[in-house]
């Protein structure tokens, strides 16, 4: 039995450290990505954006559906050819990717985290 739960926790840890790996972003060169939305997954675990700017397409990992829901940051909100500006952090693994920690669309400001 204790063989059984000790796998549990190390699958259940496991899987909770692969889904937030936070470490592969480096909070140490936080960056603004303005332009348009060109793609957009409003869907779980975290919903994910891809904005052109000015200087090449970049992916933005946004929060869990339910927290912009909340938040007031619908799918409309993060709809393809609303024009966004994304700050947040860089990956450190994946090339032109970034986790935003807050976005503006229209004026109006919404917290990722």
């Amino acid at each position: 039995m204790r063989a059984v739960l000790l796998f549990a926790a190390v699958v259940s840890t496991s899987a909770a450290f692969a889904h937030h790996g936070w470490g592969s972003y480096d909070a140490s060169k936080p960056l603004t990505i303005t332009g348009p939305i060109v793609t957009s997954k409003f869907e779980n675990p975290h919903a994910t954006i891809t904005v052109q700017g000015t200087d090449k397409l970049w992916t933005v990992t946004l929060a869990p559906t339910s927290r912009m829901s909340t938040r007031g940051a619908t799918e409309k909100v993060v709809a393809v050819g609303q024009n966004i500006a994304a700050y947040g952090y860089p990956s450190t693994v994946v090339k032109d990717e970034m986790r935003a920690e807050r976005i503006t669309v229209e004026g109006k400001t919404y917290e990722m985290r």
